[in-house]
C-alpha cells in the first residue's frame, strides 16, 4: 500500500469535515463578533462598538439571572422525570406482552409531532374554562387551577408537556441499550440465586448507565434550548414567569431589537450548554464508556 492509498480516506472525507466545521464555526464567530456591538438592526444607525459592555450589562441584569434560574428549574425537573420514566418504560418493553408493537408505535406519537402543534393542543388542555385538565380536576372533586395563567404553576405545567413529549426518546435509547447487554452476568446471577430486583440494581442499571448518560446528554442539549413549545403556549408569561433564556434571547433580539445584547446572551448560553456536555461526557467516560 503506497502513501496515497493510506491517506485516500482522508482525501475523500476532508471536504465534508471542512464544510461541517465551517457551518458550525461561522455562526459562533459571527455571533461573538456581533455581541461586541450595540446594534438595533437599523440601516439608519450602524453597529456601534461597545466591547464587553453587553456582557457586563447582562451579568448585572436581574432579569438574566431570573431567566437562567427558570431554565435550570425547567430543564432539571424535566430531565429527571424523563429519565426515570424512560428507563421504567424501557424495562417494561424488555418483557413480552400482548400488544407490545402497538404500544411502541403509540408511545412514539408525541415525539414525532411538531412542537408548535403540541403547544397549541396543550394550550387548549390547560385552558381554565373549557380545558380538559380542569374537567378532570372537577371529576375528582378537586379545585380547578389556572395552569399556564399562574406564576407558580406555569413551569410545572410546561414540565408536564415536555415529559409527555420527550420521555419516549429516552425510552427508545435505553431499549436499544438493553438489547446490547451481555447474557453472562445474568446467567451467573441466576446460578447464585439472585432475585429480579437484585439483577436490576446490581447488573442492569450499572451496565445501562453509559447508555442513560448518553440519552441524558442528547436530551439536555435540546431541552435547555426549548423555545417553540414554550412560546406557543405562554410567550414567556405570565409576568415573565416562563421566560427561559431562549425566550429572553428572542425577545431581546426581535421584540426589543437589541441584537448585540441578544448575541451576548447566545454566547453565554452556548458556554453553559457546552459546560453541561463536558460534565456529562466526563461522567460517562468515568463509567467506562466512550461517546
Amino acid at each position: 500500500m503506497n502513501w496515497l492509498d493510506r491517506r485516500l480516506k482522508w482525501v475523500f472525507t476532508l471536504p465534508a469535515v471542512l464544510f461541517i466545521a465551517l457551518m458550525i464555526a461561522f455562526p459562533i464567530v459571527y455571533t461573538g463578533r456581533i455581541s461586541l456591538y450595540e446594534w438595533s438592526m437599523s440601516a439608519i444607525s450602524p453597529p456601534k462598538w461597545v466591547g464587553l459592555d453587553n456582557y457586563v450589562s447582562l451579568l448585572k441584569d436581574r432579569a438574566f439571572w431570573t431567566s437562567l434560574k427558570i431554565t435550570i428549574y425547567h430543564s432539571f425537573f424535566s430531565i429527571v422525570l424523563e429519565t426515570v420514566l424512560g428507563v421504567a418504560i424501557a424495562l417494561l418493553f424488555s418483557r413480552n406482552f400482548a400488544g407490545k408493537k402497538l404500544a411502541k408505535a403509540v408511545m412514539m406519537i408525541p415525539m414525532v409531532a411538531t412542537p408548535v402543534a403540541i403547544g397549541l393542543v396543550w394550550l387548549l388542555i390547560y385552558e381554565p374554562s373549557i380545558g380538559l385538565a380542569n374537567k378532570v380536576m372537577k371529576s375528582f372533586g378537586l379545585p380547578t387551577q389556572e395552569w399556564l395563567g399562574s406564576v407558580t404553576q406555569v413551569i410545572p405545567s410546561l414540565i408536564v408537556v415536555d415529559v409527555w413529549q420527550w420521555t419516549p426518546m429516552i425510552a427508545l435509547i435505553v431499549i436499544a441499550g438493553l438489547a446490547t447487554l451481555p447474557a453472562d452476568p445474568y446467567e451467573s446471577a441466576a446460578v447464585d440465586g439472585a432475585t429480579g430486583l437484585q439483577k436490576l440494581v446490581h447488573i442492569t442499571l450499572p451496565l445501562l448507565m453509559p447508555t442513560i448518560i448518553t440519552a441524558v446528554t442528547l436530551r439536555i442539549i435540546d431541552l435547555m434550548k426549548t423555545f417553540d413549545t414554550i412560546y406557543a403556549t405562554t410567550q414567556g408569561g405570565p409576568n415573565f414567569a416562563s421566560q427561559t433564556l431562549n425566550v429572553k434571547i428572542y425577545d431581546t433580539a426581535f421584540v426589543n431589537f437589541k441584537l448585540g445584547s441578544a448575541s451576548a446572551l447566545l454566547i453565554i448560553f452556548f458556554a453553559i450548554i457546552m459546560a453541561c456536555i463536558v460534565l456529562l461526557t466526563a461522567i460517562r467516560r468515568r463509567l467506562g464508556g466512550h461517546l
